[in-house]
């Protein structure tokens, strides 16, 4: 509610614009042996963080580190999260060997890391089917 209209409730006596709107459904009680959200602490996948391709700027001589677990915040690059998400994946080591812009891979499928290679293409088709069988279930 804007400022003219909490204004115009007040003057008009308008109890009704501050009330609460009823609940539909009873709230639910969750008990500590059933909790309804799977939690995954560590992973052994690498999640795709983009379905597209990250467009990055290189450095001649500048080491990067890509993110190949896809739980980075700081995408393409590793900002250490794969420590305590996905310990097993690490980040790939790369030297950029001129300056030039690049496709980094984002959706993690890639065979040419940290290069992308048109894998993500697969990854939306596969997406949009999993969406489409969703709908007629």
């Amino acid at each position: 509610m804007n400022v003219a209209g909490l204004m115009c409730a007040l003057r008009t006596r308008c109890v009704q614009t501050f009330r609460r709107p009823p609940l539909l459904l009873p709230p639910v009680s969750v008990s500590s042996s059933f909790s309804p959200v799977q939690r995954c602490l560590q992973s052994t996948q690498p999640v795709p963080a983009a379905r597209l391709p990250y467009r990055v700027k290189l450095s001649a001589g500048k080491r990067y580190a890509w993110c190949a677990c896809g739980h980075s915040k700081k995408q393409p690059f590793c900002d250490g999260t794969h420590k305590a998400k996905a310990p097993s994946i690490s980040p790939l080591l790369f030297t950029a060997d001129k300056n030039k812009t690049v496709m980094l891979c984002a959706c993690k499928q890639t065979k040419n890391s940290p290069y992308c290679d048109g894998s993500h293409l697969k990854v939306i088709y596969r997406d949009v089917v999993k969406y489409v069988k969703g709908l007629f279930k």
